[in-house]
């Protein structure tokens, strides 16, 4: 007998099938059993019928719990009606193990509860449908960097130096050195891009940073593309067509997913290029015409972000931030140099930035100089500087936060649920 995973169920109908998973769900109708069966990919409605199955079988149905592991057999039919489209009318049921009383039950549960169960929440309908989507974005990701001969170059996760600013790095012991726990790939993207044209990695980064709002998360993953030639205009072109091929696969291969979340698709399906760009004077100008006290020279917060966004139907691209508020590495604009050829792209409806970048200096006294004037340690960053004396040319990248893009495509209220298992400030458990 074939064992099916429950995505492929519809290509077996009318055939006996061995299912293996777990019991998601179960009720009784006296003769009747209707177990609801989970396997990680999908679900299923099993019926297992008392006058047609021997007495072992049907006192092993009684006998299942909520996430009890088991093998069912039986044939496969069509039902429109059932969760998946499908049903199984059992024939066999092998337990494999009887789940103790299963802790997350369909009442409320608070958050930190649930959080505290991470491990058991992954199996709830909703979770388990974030996770999927994340796991779609992930895979577009990849196709479309791949589909446009980028390279995929992996950057180290222990590095001796900062990207973002010393004050939110992790620190640990190196041998007898010090090192660091990555904040971004790109410096290495740079050198990587002078090699191969156009590269990108994906990986986990690191930020200590003390903040408790739901923007934020102490360990989370990015992807950071980098390419020779390309300039500030050019950059944000790649983003907005990345975006859209994102919500565009999102849309294609997910949205039963996005149904079970409860997403409003309609707004993900009036996401469209070209997306508003406006300056950073402009977005000042919109803080001051809606009343808020904002300095020019400040960086925006989440609620200056929002408003911001929020005369805009797409997401909107904010660029030319001030200098002083930047890395060091971000190119002046040669026309205003007290601005920066950067650009953030801040997503609809409250999400706030996803995405980070712009031109890096190309220029090797002008490196040299913001490295002093951020007082940063030269030589960690010899081997950066001299990126900029054999072959230098003008490039741009940008770095998409995976898990703030999850939670505005997912509709999310916390980014704690776009990823498996959070890292924030007051939680490192399970």
């Amino acid at each position: 007998m074939k064992s099916v995973y429950l995505k492929h169920i519809g290509e077996h109908v009318g055939e006996e099938v061995e299912i293996r998973g777990w019991l998601y769900n179960k009720r009784s109708s006296g003769k009747i059993q209707f177990l609801i069966i989970r396997d990680g990919t999908d679900l299923i409605q099993g019926v297992v019928v008392k006058a047609e199955v021997s007495e072992e079988v049907f006192a092993a149905a009684k006998s299942l719990t909520q996430e009890s592991s088991l093998i069912v057999r039986g044939i496969v039919r069509a039902e429109p009606r059932s969760v998946s489209g499908y049903e199984l009318t059992v024939t066999d049921i092998e337990v494999l193990q009887i789940a103790e009383e299963y802790p997350i039950t369909p009442k409320e549960h608070g958050i930190e509860y649930l959080m505290d169960r991470r491990h058991l929440w992954l199996r709830s309908q909703k979770q388990h449908a974030i996770m999927l989507i994340r796991n779609e974005i992930i895979k577009a990701s990849r196709q479309f960097f791949d589909d446009r001969d980028f390279v995929l170059v992996d950057a180290p996760i222990l590095t001796p130096a900062s990207v973002e600013g010393t004050s939110t790095l992790f620190e640990t012991d190196y041998f007898d050195d010090k090192a660091y726990l990555s904040q971004s790939g790109q410096l290495y993207m740079e050198a990587a891009a002078m090699a191969f044209g156009k590269v990108y990695c994906f990986g986990p980064t690191f930020r200590a940073e003390k903040s408790k709002t739901r923007r934020h998360l102490m360990e989370f993953w990015m992807i950071e593309p980098e390419v020779a030639f390309l300039d500030v205009d050019g950059n944000m072109d790649l983003q907005e067509e990345y975006v859209c091929y994102l919500i565009q696969q999102v849309l294609k291969n997910r949205r039963k997913e996005l149904e079970t979340i409860g997403r409003d698709i309609s707004k993900l399906e009036a996401i469209k290029a070209p997306f508003p760009r406006i300056s950073y004077d402009e977005a000042v100008q919109i803080l001051h015409d809606n009343g808020v006290d904002f300095t020019w020279g400040d960086d925006f917060g989440a609620p200056d972000e929002t408003l911001i966004a929020s005369k805009f139907d797409q997401p909107v691209f904010v660029h030319r931030y001030p200098t002083d508020i930047k890395a060091f590495y971000f190119q002046p604009d040669p026309n205003r140099p007290e601005v920066v050829l950067g650009s953030d792209l801040l997503a609809p409806e409250g999400y706030g930035e996803i995405i980070g970048g712009g031109e890096r200096i190309h220029d090797l006294d002008l490196i040299e100089q913001r490295l002093q004037e951020h007082n940063l340690p030269a030589e960690q960053y010899a081997w950066y500087v001299d990126l900029r004396r054999y072959g230098t040319v003008p490039h741009s990248g940008f770095g998409l936060g995976l898990e703030r893009t999850v939670s505005w495509i997912c509709g999310l209220p916390h980014l704690r649920e776009a990823v498996p298992f959070a890292r924030m400030l007051n939680r490192i458990y399970p």
